[in-house]
């Protein structure tokens, strides 16, 4: 017996995915990374990049309204007085921001496919947003991480 598509964890970490490839790196040009160390990023022709998002996948609890934790550490380089975290801060935080008029923030929620168009099979609610401090690295990279818990209506 298979998971429906709406209890299924690769939906959501893919959905999470491609929103914030499409709006991070796409619009903004922001390099995105996955579950990686804070190193940064190298680009193509080995150009070394500034500012950086990686993006870790919490925990996941499943069931009719699943819960799924989602950490974005938002990084920069050469940012002597820390006024560039704060603008890739807040930009990050615009993209995560109410979409809809509603108030409420929705991730379009995918049944992904590795050779098939994904289709839409709902939407992954921001439910809170918890900003850190900012932080200092060994490397100097200065970081802050936003913690979002997100719900989503699942079959389970």
């Amino acid at each position: 017996m298979t998971l429906d598509p709406t209890a299924r964890e690769s939906n959501f970490r893919d959905s999470w995915k491609k929103f914030l490839v499409d709006n991070i790196y796409t619009i903004s040009g922001v390099q995105v990374t996955f579950d990686r160390t804070m190193a940064t990023p190298y680009l193509t022709g080995h150009k070394e990049t500034t500012r950086w998002v990686n993006v870790r996948f919490g925990e996941l609890s499943r069931g009719h309204l699943s819960t799924g934790f989602v950490e974005i550490y938002c990084c920069t380089r050469q940012d002597n007085e820390g006024f560039r975290i704060a603008q890739l801060g807040d930009l990050v935080m615009g993209y995560l921001s109410n979409n809809t008029g509603d108030g409420i923030m929705r991730v379009p929620f995918y049944r992904s496919h590795s050779t098939l168009p994904w289709e839409k099979i709902g939407g992954i609610v921001v439910q809170e947003i918890i900003e850190s401090a900012q932080f200092l690295a060994e490397d100097e990279t200065k970081y802050k991480i936003l913690t979002i818990i997100s719900r989503f209506a699942s079959i389970i």
